[in-house]
């Protein structure tokens, strides 16, 4: 019997080979899941939340986020997993498949009488030398658009399927090479995403500027303005209530107006010095002008500025404000007193776009924006969730692929090659740690055995083939999946980021060998005080010698003046 029965008689306790099995059963399980998802050939999975909303993904991260796990050790690895994913942006689903078959590989020998703690010497000796292996694999390049575009290729077809990956990898190497700047780190926070339910998935694209979800609010506004500068201001142009609490006493009629027309001279002050810089700007040539403001315009404000030609926007986003000054040049101003040409950006192409009783208003054409928006149309919105969370993940791998300078064969390549230097280095390993070492390998193979089986071939087959190929190559080959048949995966083009790779060896075996050094399972928690159980202390006290309670002594105090409780 479990010690911690004497202290709490309720408590469940699971011990030895019974709380291994229940870890062993979590971990398999989420692995099953998630198996059928790997992989450009990988299925989709619908998930369904308790208001009947309807979402499809084959997006590992989305679906571990999405989905409830009760099961305390299923949690953990979903966790691990996910953070994966914060940290790379890639490899979620092969995080859960490899701890999971780490855990069925150690089982196979636990059973035979082996110590776990032995495997987890041999996982931490595998795990030394597959990322010396690791290191000897990756290839580094100088990362040309035409490296960047297979990177991302590579992670958008396991998204998304093939038509559309080849259409989305050039939109989004463009947006990270537009945002990049030498000697600065790249954050892709200036890569705006922008939805629009419209037309079909292929005619998602990049824009070199900004996208607004509003227009103007004047009617006789220009709906399309070429050659235009642009103002970013966030200065109130609309009658303010006092930021203190103060009021205003008047004996006539004609006082009132005056009032009125003080306040609103204010205003039209600021709007006067707006119209200056335009015709000042423009006054030799026929481009644009447009203001676009985060605070409001009254629409006194709004006429004024369309008599004269201005296109004018209002309660633009926070955000959008910090991205039009990257994009078009220029800086936002807090205040109208100092306006200049030097205040100004520029656009090619300034236009607006209704759909229904959306408006989306276009920024185009600029030169050398460092703040791009990538325009993501569909159908409906299951398509646009699903691109939204493939661009990412691309997005990502392209980052990490810039700043790892360095990447790695994809397509079970870097496995095969890790399996087969652990199965030479096992003999050099004293005594029995060296079957954790041989476990570690069998269990990196799942990721070649999953793409396999999910494109429909014999996973033992095409692994053999794979592991004949590689040994007679010497070089790192991965499964064309296309075919079945043994590829060099940098022939193909089918590249991985260095760091997801890397970050999968450490967390997969880390998570394992706890998982594994698990020998007892205890859910023993502190017992509530019940109805009953205060009753029982009452009659307590009562017994106790000294106690001033008595059976009819109340238990709550009352208020002598009021009576009441």
């Amino acid at each position: 019997m479990a010690a911690i029965t004497a202290v709490n008689s309720k408590a469940e306790v699971a011990r030895a080979r019974s709380a291994l099995a229940v870890n062993m059963c979590a971990a398999r399980g989420l692995q099953d899941v998630l198996r059928t998802n790997l992989g450009p050939k990988g299925t989709m999975k619908m998930l369904i939340s308790g208001a009947g909303d309807i979402k499809l993904t084959k997006d590992g991260n989305v679906l571990l986020h999405e989905m409830q796990i009760q099961h305390p050790t299923a949690s953990l690895i979903a966790k691990v997993a996910t953070a994966q994913d914060d940290i790379t942006g890639d490899g979620t689903t092969s995080n859960v498949l490899i701890i999971g078959e780490l855990l069925k590989q150690a089982d196979l020998y636990i059973s035979e009488g082996l110590h776990p703690r032995i495997i987890a010497e041999g996982f931490e000796a595998a795990k030394i030398k597959a990322l010396d292996v690791l290191e000897k694999v990756k290839i580094n390049k100088e990362m040309k658009r035409e490296v960047l575009l297979d990177v991302a290729r590579t992670s958008l077809q396991t998204k998304v399927p093939a038509e559309l990956a080849d259409v989305l990898t050039e939109a989004v190497v463009d947006s990270v090479l537009a945002i990049r700047r030498p000697g600065y780190p790249i954050d892709l926070f200036m890569i705006e995403i922008m939805e629009m339910k419209h037309k079909s998935e292929t005619d998602t694209k990049l824009i070199r500027g900004l996208v607004l979800d509003h227009g103007a609010r004047h009617p006789d506004m220009k709906k399309r303005v070429e050659d235009a500068f642009i103002l970013s201001c966030n200065v109130s142009l609309e009658y303010e209530k006092t930021e203190v609490s103060s009021g205003f006493f008047y004996k006539s009629a004609e006082e009132k107006e005056k009032l009125v027309k003080a306040e609103r001279k204010f205003i039209e002050d600021r709007v006067q010095k707006i119209i200056d810089l335009k015709d000042k700007v423009c006054a030799q040539s026929s481009k644009g002008f447009v203001v676009i403001n985060q605070k409001g315009i009254d629409p006194f404000s709004l006429d004024a500025l369309a008599k004269h030609g201005i296109v004018a926007l209002r309660r633009a986003k926070r955000r959008n404000m910090e991205r039009l000054s990257l994009a078009c040049g220029g800086m936002a101003v807090n205040s109208l007193e100092d306006l200049s040409i030097h205040c100004l950006g520029h656009a090619g192409l300034v236009h607006e776009c209704t759909l229904g009783e959306e408006k989306f208003t276009f920024i185009e054409a600029c030169v050398n924006p460092r703040s791009v928006t990538l325009l993501v149309k569909g159908p409906n919105k299951h398509t646009l969730t699903q691109i939204k969370d493939a661009l990412r993940d691309g997005l990502r791998a392209i980052k990490n692929a810039i700043e790892d300078g360095c990447v790695v064969p994809g397509a079970g390549a870097v496995e095969v090659a890790i399996a087969e230097a652990l199965v030479n280095y096992k003999h050099s390993v004293k005594g029995r740690a060296r079957l954790g070492v041989q476990a570690f390998a069998n269990a990196l193979l799942i990721i070649p055995k999953v793409l396999a089986q999910n494109s429909g071939y014999d996973l033992q087959e095409t692994l053999v083939k794979v592991q004949a190929e590689h040994s007679e190559s010497k070089q790192p080959v991965g499964i064309d999946l296309n075919t079945g048949e043994p590829m060099l995966a940098a022939d193909a083009g089918v590249w991985d980021n260095y760091c997801v790779k890397k970050q999968l060896l450490h967390s997969c075996t880390v998570i394992a060998t706890n998982i594994l050094l698990v020998d007892e399972i205890m859910r023993a928690e502190r017992e509530r005080a019940s109805r009953g159980g205060a009753e029982r202390q009452r009659q307590n006290l009562k017994q106790a010698p000294g106690s001033e309670l008595s059976a009819q002594s109340p238990t709550w105090a009352s208020n002598p003046q009021t009576g009441r409780l």
